[in-house]
């Protein structure tokens, strides 16, 4: 006659359970919490604030510094944006 416990281990439902546990986790590391991530800016960089060239800066992982002025975030941005080319 089996056990509480036989009957427990026995069932698929734990064990889907804990894989699924298993894998959530394993892509939460993998990506590093950026599954969703935020909208890139658009438009006119001349235009954005200090924080919005930080963040651009930082979402190319290029390591803005915390003490340059906005002048010189905006110099970095510019020369790290991609030109589209037509053609």
């Amino acid at each position: 006659m089996p056990t509480p416990l036989d009957r427990a281990t026995s069932a698929r439902a734990p064990f889907f359970a804990f894989a699924a546990i298993v894998t959530a986790v394993a892509a939460w590391s993998i990506w590093g919490g950026d599954i969703f991530p935020s909208q890139d800016l658009t438009g006119d960089p001349e235009n954005w604030t200090h924080e919005e060239c930080t963040r651009w800066l930082q979402n190319r992982n290029l390591h803005p510094s915390p003490l340059a002025t906005t002048a010189e975030l905006l110099e970095r941005v510019k020369a790290n944006m991609r030109i589209p080319r037509n053609g």
